[in-house]
């Protein structure tokens, strides 16, 4: 695509008169994405101004960007350049909260934290926990189809969406699905835009199912020797029909996390239970609560995505029941490349993060090795940061499978002038 060439200035004054508002502006140095200058900078406070935007960026031959809270901005590809960077960071609330439904409708620039504040006034939630829940926004979080430790009950995004509205790359406002959760009225493309990293439109808002807030909470740190203790104790729980709400694992060392909400009763007695078990396992374990749990989950989170935000971190998914070999493959690869790593992830459903710190080619020499153990369908080594050394070496997402030429073409029938985050969407979209 040819980039239009516009002096910013000039570009900032003819958006500004075509909407009527000053909504576009120079860039400022931390809108820089990945070291890459935008052109301009564009913050919309109207689904109506997304759509002149993005049709006068299509008009154009423009690029766009789009950016919520930056949390997520460095995922993906190192863009070549930048015409337009749109946030949506102006675009924020929640617009109804139908509590007797167990719905919410919120827009996409609205924080994570924010929106649960609101829903708290009924003692109800939006069921993630991603990293950065505090900062990072609705629609990066359906972007990505970003999740954290409460997945293995709750589900992803994509799990929990029912509706959405979003903007076509030549500025349609287009809706799917409904508002509560029998109404599923085009749900599929609100599930095919959650995971799509802003490569087929703009979510301005989006619907989701809630859930209501435990009244109890508890928490069993279990520490095992060796990690090939892990998959036979999550066995374990799972077959004397424990609920736990998550169930998580981190090494080096060995330590589990099994999170049990519910009803005081109810949350006690399964945490007793995931006691018993772990030691019948080999495990030392405790039960935590209150200022102890909540110590625990953050120093769980920044096993891996600590606040230093330095070291390469990957994406791994492997089958539940590869969970043990698949960390073994990880620590003998380190190794072998004298590589300091760390691991968290949902022990039940096979999705690991890994924080790699070492040379460039000891990093990428791990990634080739660790996804030639995958065949097509039964996992996959997604590199979510990285400096560029890295991702020139071995590329982001790695292969893709016979999904490819099906998701090229959903991208041309969405955005075929390539207008949205072109080259950063999966498998370079």
């Amino acid at each position: 695509m040819t980039t239009t060439n516009a002096p910013p200035s000039e570009t900032v004054a003819d958006l500004n008169a075509r909407l009527d508002e000053r909504v576009a502006r120079p860039p400022a140095p931390t809108d820089t994405v990945q070291g890459v200058r935008p052109q301009l900078v564009v913050e919309p406070t109207a689904p109506e101004q997304v759509s002149q935007i993005l049709a006068w960026a299509t008009e154009t031959g423009r690029t766009v960007i789009v950016r919520g809270g930056g949390t997520k901005i460095g995922w993906g590809p190192t863009p070549s350049s930048i015409d337009v960077l749109l946030s949506m960071s102006e675009m924020r609330g929640v617009q109804a909260h139908r509590h007797g439904d167990l719905t919410a409708t919120v827009l996409a620039g609205t924080t994570l934290s924010a929106t649960n504040a609101v829903l708290a006034e009924h003692r109800q939630w939006l069921a993630l926990d991603p990293p950065d829940g505090e900062s990072a926004t609705i629609g990066g979080i359906v972007a990505t189809n970003d999740s954290g430790p409460r997945r293995h009950w709750h589900g992803a995004p994509r799990d929990l969406i029912i509706g959405m509205t979003l903007v076509r790359a030549d500025g349609v406002i287009a809706h799917s699905g409904g508002i509560v959760v029998k109404n599923v009225a085009g749900y599929d493309v609100a599930r095919l835009l959650t995971g799509s990293f802003g490569s087929l439109g703009v979510i301005v808002s989006a619907t989701f199912k809630l859930a209501p807030r435990a009244d109890a909470s508890r928490t069993v740190a279990v520490d095992f020797p060796e990690t090939g203790r892990c998959a036979p104790y999550v066995a374990g729980l799972l077959a004397q029909a424990a609920m736990p709400t998550a169930l998580e694992l981190a090494v080096p060392p060995v330590r589990m996390l099994v999170r049990f909400e519910s009803v005081e009763v109810a949350a006690a007695q399964q945490a007793r239970q995931a006691v018993t078990l772990a030691e019948q396992h080999g495990g030392s374990a405790s039960v935590l609560t209150a200022d102890d749990e909540s110590g625990a989950w953050r120093a769980h989170d920044a096993h891996v995505f600590g606040a230093d935000r330095e070291g390469t971190i990957l994406k791994v998914v492997t089958l539940p029941a590869e969970l043990s070999s698949t960390l073994e493959q990880i620590s003998e690869v380190a190794q072998a490349n004298q590589l300091e790593y760390a691991v968290t992830g949902r022990a039940g459903l096979g999705v690991l993060f890994v924080r790699l710190h070492g040379s460039g080619p000891g990093r990428a020499a791990f990634v080739t090795a660790l996804r030639a153990q995958f065949r097509p369908g039964q996992g996959s080594v997604v590199v979510r940061r990285a400096d560029p050394e890295l991702t020139s070496l071995v590329g982001v997402w790695g292969p893709i499978g016979d999904s490819l030429p099906i998701m090229r073409e959903v991208k041309r029938r969405f955005d075929p002038t390539g207008t949205l985050n072109p080259g950063r969407g999966p498998g370079g979209l």
